[in-house]
Parts: structure tokens; sequence; C-alpha cells
């Protein structure tokens, strides 16, 4: 299967992927932290390529519930980050996945199709976070553990703060691979 994972930096969910013998590439516009099949690009030029799933984890930055004190000020921004997660969205792909943390999409567009947990994949983390599915089933837990510390809301302020907090955990991109693969 061809596996497009879009606004990914990390590469975590490509390798994944490619780990469970998918042609899996990652495309962002900033380079991969590992090695691999990535292209340094706007995801929106690879669009129409042949892919059979999308999985897309769009900037979150103008849309999520923790940014909201900030939403007045960044009217034009909050605009183009919700018409970028609506193309992805609508993308005439087969299957997609659409991951970000609760936000207003859940009013601009739809709410999410499920909610996960990194606990729920072998993380003792909090991290709520939407997956808006098209195709695909459901994440099953796969690892359900205890800890439960909001380590990622509690990260210090860094210059790598936000790709830090944009990581995805093995977990839950070892879970996509093996359900959704």
């Amino acid at each position: 299967m061809r596996v497009l994972v879009a606004c990914e930096m990390s590469g975590i969910v490509r390798e994944a992927f490619r780990q469970s013998g998918h042609d899996a590439w990652s495309c962002d516009i900033l380079p991969s932290l590992l090695p691999g099949n990535h292209v340094q690009t706007d995801v929106m030029s690879l669009l129409g390529e042949p892919w059979d799933m999308l999985i897309a984890f769009p900037p979150c930055t103008h849309l999520a519930v923790s940014g909201a004190r900030w939403f007045k000020d960044k009217v034009s921004e909050q605009r183009q980050a919700i018409k970028f997660f609506l193309v992805l969205a609508n993308t005439p792909i087969p299957r997609i996945c659409i991951e970000n943390p609760v936000g207003i999409m859940s009013t601009h567009y739809r709410k999410p199709d499920q909610y996960i947990q990194p606990w729920q994949f072998g993380h003792g983390e909090t991290k709520k976070t939407g997956l808006w599915l098209k195709g695909l089933d459901n994440l099953t837990p796969t690892d359900i553990v205890d800890g439960r510390e909001q380590r990622v809301w509690r990260l210090p302020p860094s210059d790598d703060r936000a790709m830090l907090r944009s990581l995805t955990y093995q977990g839950i991109a070892n879970a996509m691979a093996d359900q959704w693969g």
C-alpha cells in the first residue's frame, strides 16, 4: 500500500508503516528527523498522486483550544489553518486519518471519529488527540498503562518545544501501521 504521511517531520509514523512492508512516505516543509523516504515540500504538491492512504498531522497552532487566548489576534492565520485542514479532509484518497488535538475543527468541520490518549498505547502520558477518519476503523487500544502524566503540556519553554509537543508516540504509530496497514 502507498501511504503518504503529511506534515510529519519526525518520520515516526512513516517508519512504522515501512517496517510493516508498505511504501510509506513522509512529507513536511522541514527535513525529516529520521532518515528515509521523505519529501521536503508543501504536501499540496503531492495530493494528486495515487495514494492508498493519507495520514495527516496539520499544524495545530491556530486550531487547538490550548491556543484559544490568541485566536482573536490571528483571524487570518486561523482561516488558513481551517482551509488547509479541510483540503486534507476532502482529498480524494480512499483512506484518510487527520490527527489534531482538541480544537475548533469539531465545530468548523465535524467532531472527530475518535479521541485517543498515549496511555492507551503503552505511554504513561496524557494528550487527548482527535482522529478524523475516512475509510478507516477506530484505533483499538493496544497497551493501557498507568501513569497518565501531563508531560507534553508541562514541557518548559524552549526553541524546540513545539516540535517536541508534535511528535507522535511510537505506540500510536505502531497501532496505526498494525491496524490500518
